[in-house]
């Protein structure tokens, strides 16, 4: 499906009307960007560089290529962790409107996806604490009685599109477990069991070495047992 998005030349920033559709996270082949061209050069053979310089000098079909190829794992991965898919779709449009007006300071010090990985990593771990902040207001308001006030709570049903059919009522208690996790073991244990990236990757993205990734997730599989065996211990 055609991405839509319109790009403000004067002011050289996305314009607000920016908007990538939710099926377009859901459908993206890349595979079908062989053959296309930016200008003279092939997609397939563009090194990220190339493609990052392209951006630079507000090359749109250039931006577009970057989202073609990105957005499906940038929206999963928001989604592993906020656990909704509205609020995925909105951050990973503002991953990609950061992407395109901070892509002048990447330095190339690791690989463009590490790098828009990292980007929608902070993203959800920022909403996720907002999200926290607003339900510890709405609970004190609700204590004094404050009419209109409305407690935000846990949604206990979620879908992923990566999960089987067949495994989706698991799936839903593994992710409610997950959310409960520290921070740090919660990122590495998405990105390494729920978007397949490597410990050299995940490395790459939280900026600490690999035994740092294999201690934290030694410690998320230790606490998931813990937390999937007292939910089963109360719930069956």
């Amino acid at each position: 499906m055609m991405l839509k998005y319109l790009i403000n030349h004067q002011n050289d920033e996305l314009s607000p009307n920016f908007n990538i559709g939710y099926s377009s996270f859901k459908n993206i082949e890349t595979e079908n960007l062989i053959g296309i061209s930016i200008g003279d050069c092939d997609i397939a053979e563009l090194e990220d560089q190339h493609l990052i310089t392209l951006i630079i000098n507000k090359d749109q079909q250039a931006f577009k290529t970057l989202v073609e190829l990105y957005s499906n794992r940038v929206y999963n991965t928001i989604l592993g962790f906020v656990q909704h898919h509205e609020d995925a779709e909105d951050l990973a449009q503002e991953v990609f409107i950061e992407v395109y007006q901070s892509i002048h300071k990447f330095k190339g010090e690791s690989k463009l996806y590490t790098w828009i990985y990292r980007i929608a990593v902070t993203k959800s771990l920022d909403h996720l604490k907002s999200k926290k902040r607003k339900k510890r207001f709405a609970f004190l308001q609700s204590l004094f009685g404050n009419e209109g006030t409305e407690l935000i709570t846990d949604k206990p049903h979620f879908d992923h599109p990566g999960v089987l059919l067949e495994n989706k009522e698991h799936a839903k208690v593994l992710f409610y477990a997950i959310s409960k996790l520290p921070e740090n073991q919660q990122t590495a244990f998405t990105l390494s069991k729920i978007e397949s990236l490597s410990y050299q990757e995940i490395a790459e993205v939280m900026q600490m070495s690999i035994s740092s990734v294999e201690s934290l997730l030694f410690r998320a599989k230790q606490n998931l047992q813990k937390l999937l065996k007292d939910y089963y211990e109360n719930n069956l």
